[in-house]
């Protein structure tokens, strides 16, 4: 049999378990066919949110596995546990983290802990650690990142062409990580982090960090300012940034939802095989990661896969919608983005430890009053939220009270 014949029949045995596997996979997420022949999820409650992420999860926790297991025994001492915490006593503090640090390993930890898978970001990227002074304790985590080129709700909004979007999406990211833990989380400590995206320090950061910023269309040096910070609530709905103000401004305001298309069903494991297969028909797709051939590549890329191995657009349209917020940074932050000049007006733009001082005295104090079982948490407890992925952590460790 020659090379060639052979090269088509491991491509056709490739295709057909692909198809195999994807349609097993939606149907073991509950997925079905309406009768109109439309992709629908089995509902959009977020228990079945969580269940249709299970899967993307347990692939990213059995990929760090090593990592959990080398890194847990030293990073846990950095969780709180309820009397750990003096709520009169919090104290805020936005550190700016860098790679390769320890501080970039509890982020990466942190992380893991999500019940939804978190992003890696792409492009320009902003991270930070949230510690309670107080205590030397983690209150939470805030990554921001390029946005999506294409997200009808905000460009509605804006009233963007696609020529005033190439040229100004560089004052805008997206915060693809952003909350709050336990304990900290029940005190509400997920608008605090939340209302830091709104601060002097983080406008400054990306001042210094990208305010010479290449476009990625034009390739063109533009003077970027952090005008816009947009997030989405991975359970649909979101009660943490709903109506979300301090002293009279508004930090997050909702600006609609998404169409319900993407590809978080999809997990790491097949998502990797897809582009396996396209590399085997030759098609340049299974390669092209970098930010500049496409800001959600891999939504393409999987779209690509898809097409080729037979199936309709509508593999990729999950039916979850997710909610979007807008969080302005200047008072006419809209409004530059629009006319493309101007001066950003900056008066009410407060510093992360005045923005912290406010959220805890307006939610976190109340809550503490309201809701004292935060005071029942114990740091060892985040060893649950890490699933079966653990590895082998010291026995002192699990064994601890």
């Amino acid at each position: 049999m020659g090379k060639k014949r052979k090269a088509v029949i491991s491509v056709s045995t490739r295709e057909a378990t692909l198809k195999k596997r994807l349609r097993r996979h939606l149907g073991t997420l509950g997925f079905h066919k309406t009768d109109d022949g439309v992709l629908a999820p089995p509902g959009t409650g977020k228990d079945v949110i969580r269940t249709i992420h299970s899967i993307q999860r347990d692939d990213r926790l059995a990929a760090n596995q090593n990592f959990i297991s080398e890194r847990f025994s030293s990073l846990i001492k950095y969780f709180a546990s309820g009397k750990d915490i003096d709520v009169g006593r919090i104290s805020p503090v936005l550190q700016r983290i860098s790679s390769e640090t320890w501080e970039s390993d509890l982020f990466r930890l942190a992380a893991l802990t999500w019940s939804v898978p978190v992003s890696n970001g792409f492009g320009r990227r902003l991270r930070y650690l949230v510690w309670d002074n107080h205590n030397n304790k983690l209150i939470g985590i805030i990554a921001i990142g390029d946005p999506v080129f294409n997200l009808s709700v905000r460009d509605n909004l804006i009233d963007w062409d696609a020529r005033s979007r190439g040229e100004r999406l560089v004052n805008i990211m997206d915060a693809y990580v952003l909350g709050a833990l336990p304990p900290y989380n029940a005190l509400l400590g997920g608008k605090l982090v939340a209302c830091l995206l709104r601060s002097r320090d983080i406008y400054d950061d990306f001042a210094k960090a990208y305010g010479k910023t290449t476009g990625i269309i034009s390739q063109q040096e533009k003077k970027a300012r952090l005008l816009v910070v947009t997030t989405s609530s991975s359970m649909g709905r979101s009660s943490v940034y709903n109506r979300l103000k301090l002293g009279g401004i508004e930090y997050f305001k909702s600006i609609g939802y998404t169409g319900g298309w993407g590809h978080f069903h999809i997990p790491d494991s097949l998502f990797l095989d897809l582009r396996e297969y396209l590399r085997e028909i030759g098609h340049p797709y299974a390669d092209l990661h970098r930010f500049g051939q496409g800001p959600n590549w891999r939504m393409r890329t999987t779209r690509v896969a898809l097409h080729a191995l037979g199936f309709k657009d509508d593999m990729l349209r999950h039916g979850i919608q997710r909610e979007v917020f807008l969080c302005e940074l200047a008072n006419n932050s809209l409004k530059l983005l629009h006319r493309g000049r101007g001066r950003p007006d900056l008066s009410s733009l407060l510093s992360a430890e005045e923005v912290a001082n406010l959220a805890v005295e307006r939610w976190m104090l109340p809550r503490s009053q309201r809701m004292p079982e935060f005071k029942n948490w114990k740091r060892e407890q985040i060893e649950a939220l890490l699933g079966d992925h653990r590895g082998d952590l010291p026995s002192k460790v699990r064994m601890r009270a």
